[in-house]
């Protein structure tokens, strides 16, 4: 490391204050200014927090100072945005999805395998210690050969809790986009790659009413489909079944499970970075907690909203560690969830292209000063 680098995030909506707590505990990347395209708002949030506010997007992405820009714009302004930066010469790291459409994506990867601005893109949960726990479990054999796996996206109640969910229910939205990278992230750290995407996906309730305190808005028009379910065929020959909706009010799904020969693999909420990460043997009733493989001392506190990993991942993959958050991993996720609508729309099977590599595990080292790996193995310990 040459030292912290100066980091610019643009866009100041919803999502800043999570990632600016989560920045400022990396030791890698110093907050120098926040942009957007609503001055008011940004000077407002800087204000609030602490931080320059930089009188444009554009004066942001001449800075020379600034070495990597956070996008947290909404996914149908991500490709744009994330272009014209990796065009000013900086590092990129974009929230999910990648961008709203694979469409709109392409130019993104491919500018960052021809140039020298390095992207990464969310989610970054999966580097935390449940996601390392159950990927460790997988490649150890707890459970035997992994045979299949389910996830479930309940409803998100962002009508209850945002003030404009309008873009959730748009083009780069719907539970697919906006929650199915956490789920589909996950899985692939844990599986490796989907081959084969199959599914049906409608819309559900339209429009959508909004009942958050302060909302700007009191309905929501639908345009993307709210309800998906789909069959996943994974290259290890694990197949795979995810539903996503914002019709499923229900609370008590396991969000992810893998089968395997010998057992049962439960994950926690991926959407988050702490939980438990649970297995039962088969043939027994008794669900055990495993001990974490690694640790991220004030990362993982419950309850706390914080995102950032992914920033001390890329800042890492310039100083020549490997990168985990990739565009690569970001685009066949993408591709993956696209790929349920267009099954639908076609009625047929759809033969991915993207294939990358699983990303490797998180090594036994700080991860930029901030994990460190527990006990030797990995165990289990019965839940109390």
């Amino acid at each position: 490391m040459i030292g912290p680098r100066n980091v610019g995030v643009i866009g100041c909506g919803n999502i800043f204050e999570t990632y600016l707590r989560g920045l400022r505990r990396l030791g890698s990347a110093n907050v120098a200014g926040c942009a957007d395209v609503d001055q008011a708002r940004c000077e407002r949030m800087a204000k609030a927090n602490g931080v320059r506010a930089y009188p444009s997007v554009a004066a942001m992405l001449d800075d020379d100072l600034i070495d990597l820009v956070v996008n947290i714009t909404p996914p149908l302004a991500h490709a744009a945005v994330t272009l014209d930066a990796m065009q000013h010469g900086k590092h990129v790291y974009v929230e999910k999805p990648l961008a709203a459409s694979l469409a709109a994506a392409a130019p993104m990867v491919a500018a960052a395998a021809s140039g020298d601005a390095r992207l990464g893109g969310a989610p970054d949960t999966f580097l935390a210690a449940p996601g390392q726990t159950a990927r460790a479990a997988v490649d150890s054999g707890l459970i035997g050969e992994p045979i299949g796996v389910m996830a479930a996206i309940p409803h998100s109640r962002a009508e209850e809790w945002h003030p404009d969910p309008s873009f959730l229910f748009r083009a780069g939205g719907g539970p697919l986009l906006d929650m199915g990278p956490y789920y589909v992230t996950a899985m692939v750290n844990c599986l490796g790659a989907v081959t084969t995407v199959s599914g049906a996906a409608r819309i559900g309730t339209n429009p959508r009413p909004v009942s958050a305190p302060g909302r700007l808005v009191d309905s929501v028009a639908v345009d993307v489909p709210t309800h998906a379910v789909a069959v996943l065929k994974f290259a290890s020959g694990v197949i795979g079944t995810l539903t996503a909706s914002f019709d499923i009010w229900s609370e008590h799904l396991p969000h992810i499970e893998i089968y395997g020969s010998r057992g049962i693999l439960r994950l926690p909420d991926p959407d988050k970075f702490d939980g438990d990460v649970t297995l039962k043997p088969n043939g027994s009733e008794t669900w055990t907690v495993l001990p974490p493989v690694t640790r991220l001392p004030g990362w993982s506190v419950p309850g706390e909203r914080v995102r950032g990993l992914g920033v001390a991942d890329l800042l890492d993959s310039i100083d020549g560690r490997p990168q985990r958050a990739s565009a690569g991993l970001a685009h066949h996720v993408l591709e993956v969830l696209e790929s349920v609508q267009v099954a639908s729309i076609r009625d047929e099977i759809i033969r991915l292209q993207t294939a990358p590599d699983r990303p490797e595990p998180v090594a036994p080292r700080d991860l930029d000063g901030l994990a460190v790996v527990s006990a030797d193995g990995i165990g289990a310990k019965e839940r109390m």
